[in-house]
């Protein structure tokens, strides 16, 4: 039976109880209410967003746009009710359970040559017609309510970066490019992991033929490389992927192990005070101490999650956490 004909005999009705049957808004409404309100968030997304930059690693900002309480419950519940049920790819890293930057970077260990490709734009470039056509179609629902779907996951036409939808959404759209590229390499003996919009190429093979065939694929689907973040790393010098090192084993970089350990040395040496006001901060108090040494644990449980045998850094770990104990909360002033 061909795709458009699944829905032939659905009457409206049919679509109400379906949209219905997804509680997007839970249990507590009446029906007419929530169809209503379904309608009404649907027709106008762009007014329950909130626009918000935060600071990256290379200066820049990036923006995000973070949907307000109420879209927030029905995208929660898209994501959970249906989004959770589609398979996508194993070579996506993010974005599901059971993957992270450790195994993304797993994948491309002990190589001759690791290939990094980045896609331009990625959340901006996801339109309204490649969700509706990958995610919401009419092979899986009546163009009505895939559509109303595809309308509350979307902001003026394409994904927003920031919506508890769109990382999955995301994933289900590059499932084709995944299987393929899976695939094509398989042959090559090439290994290939994407973590959102950052892929990972691992080998011995041409970087050259490898660039044109993702450009190609990423054309057709209406993406483009990142020309200025593609990077081929050799054997010969520091492979990283995701932050991650690959040359022989996966391990944080030199430069990350060498800044924590003297941050924990002059903790444990001087105090936390003492520490904090050599390097120019201010006006401390307990409290500042206290969430400058949870972040402190925070990279440091980071390191042995990517080392977990590393005995220096476990030795540290219970160090600073005794440390962080012995912080008394400051007296409040009434």
């Amino acid at each position: 039976m061909n795709q458009s004909d699944i829905w032939k005999y659905c009457t409206p009705e049919h679509c109400r109880d379906m949209l219905l049957s997804f509680r997007l808004l839970g249990e507590k409404l009446p029906d007419d209410k929530v169809i209503a309100c379904l309608y009404s968030v649907s027709n106008h997304t762009e007014r329950h967003y909130k626009v918000i930059q935060i600071p990256k690693r290379d200066g820049t900002r990036r923006t995000l746009m973070v949907p307000d309480c109420l879209l927030k419950k029905i995208q929660k519940n898209i994501l959970n009710h249906i989004l959770s049920g589609f398979a996508v790819s194993s070579c996506a890293t993010a974005y599901q359970k059971g993957t992270s930057v450790l195994k993304n970077a797993s994948v491309h260990t002990g190589n001759r040559l690791v290939l990094k490709l980045d896609i331009k734009d990625f959340f901006g470039t996801i339109s309204f017609p490649m969700v509706l056509g990958s995610v919401f179609s009419r092979k899986y629902f009546p163009l009505s309510v895939g559509t109303m779907l595809t309308s509350l996951c979307c902001c003026r036409e394409f994904l927003p970066q920031g919506a508890p939808t769109s990382p999955a959404i995301s994933n289900l759209v590059m499932k084709p490019f995944d299987d393929y590229m899976k695939q094509w390499c398989g042959k090559q003996g090439i290994s290939y992991s994407r973590y959102c919009d950052d892929m990972t190429f691992s080998g011995d093979f041409l970087p050259g033929r490898v660039i044109r065939k993702v450009s190609d694929f990423l054309s057709v689907m209406g993406f483009s490389l990142n020309e200025e973040k593609t990077r081929i790393l050799s054997c010969h010098r520091r492979q990283a992927v995701t932050g991650i090192v690959v040359n022989e084993k996966v391990q944080v970089s030199a430069d990350y192990r060498r800044k924590l350990r003297q941050e924990v040395y002059y903790c444990l040496k001087f105090g936390v005070k003492s520490h904090l006001e050599r390097t120019g901060r201010t006006e401390l108090d307990s409290e500042k101490e206290r969430r400058y040494l949870d972040s402190l644990l925070g990279k440091i449980r980071y390191l042995l999650y990517i080392n977990p045998e590393d005995a220096w850094f476990q030795e540290a770990r219970e160090r600073i956490s005794l440390l962080a104990d012995s912080i008394k909360p400051s007296e409040t002033i009434v």
